[in-house]
């Protein structure tokens, strides 16, 4: 893995897999077995974005109403962070 001013660069391996590098995972709390959801933007880019897990939402939802609520939380959440990502870029 190498570093320019665009980012990291990381290799592939034979199955297409590439490693998110540390720093970056302990920033956006990536753990082992953590889903991130992986799109390309209107730019052609490819983004990896960090999704909660269900754990995250255990319990908070006492009410369809606060349910809803939460999601709508986490959607500006992952619209900045998707811009913030676009941004560093």
């Amino acid at each position: 893995m190498s570093t320019t001013n665009g980012g990291r660069i990381v290799s592939l391996s034979q199955k297409g897999q590439a490693t998110i590098p540390k720093e970056l995972r302990e920033k956006h709390g990536i753990e082992p077995g953590s889903r991130v959801r992986i799109h390309e933007n209107e730019q052609g880019e490819i983004v990896v974005e960090p999704l909660p897990s269900l754990q995250d939402f255990r319990g908070a939802a006492t009410t369809a109403e606060r349910g809803t609520a939460i999601l709508r939380e986490e959607r500006e959440v992952d619209e900045e962070r998707s811009q913030r990502l676009e941004r560093d870029d």
